[in-house]
């Protein structure tokens, strides 16, 4: 029956790998990523946020 096919192991950019670093640097917060070609090229943290 179904043959299992082989996992690729999916290969990660420099630039992927810059921005999983600053992910798990960030701890909580939010993020605005900028994509251009399939890969960040931008990566913008908010800083202050005020609830009234």
């Amino acid at each position: 029956m179904g043959e299992k096919e082989p996992q690729k192991q999916a290969v990660i950019t420099e630039r992927e790998e810059n921005l999983l670093k600053l992910i798990r640097n960030l701890g909580f917060g939010e993020m605005i990523v900028h994509v251009a070609d399939g890969q960040p090229v931008r990566a913008e943290e908010i800083k202050k946020s005020v609830k009234l």
